[in-house]
């Protein structure tokens, strides 16, 4: 079974999450359910939001806050789940609570294990 990085992104306001705090409270129902259905499988290895607060260490120095790409958009959460197909985790990442929001979006990317010798 393949483990997957499943990056949740979303547009940002300024200075914060776009997502309201009413937003997310109306949201946490819908991630429930959702992540309890790839951990019903089995195939949940693990999840958790993201704080807006962030440094980014680069050759050039220490960078305070999150890497915004074009229109604002930066990375929420994540997921890591494992399935034996790439399709799989695909249907479900249409179904993603995230993908509600306009500039929102769900990155796959297959991981690959460090060898165990």
């Amino acid at each position: 079974m393949t483990e997957y990085l499943l990056l949740f992104r979303n547009a940002s306001a300024e200075n914060g999450y776009l997502a309201t705090s009413q937003d997310m409270a109306e949201d946490m129902p819908k991630w429930q359910s959702w992540i309890g259905n790839i951990a019903m499988q089995g195939k949940l290895v693990h999840t958790a939001p993201m704080r807006y607060e962030a440094s980014i260490v680069s050759n050039s120095g220490i960078f305070y806050g999150p890497h915004k790409e074009i229109d604002s958009v930066l990375v929420v959460g994540f997921l890591i789940c494992k399935s034996d197909s790439l399709e799989e985790v695909q249907e479900w990442s249409k179904t993603c609570p995230v993908l509600k929001y306009p500039k929102s979006s769900v990155e796959i990317r297959p991981l690959i294990p460090f060898p165990n010798n």
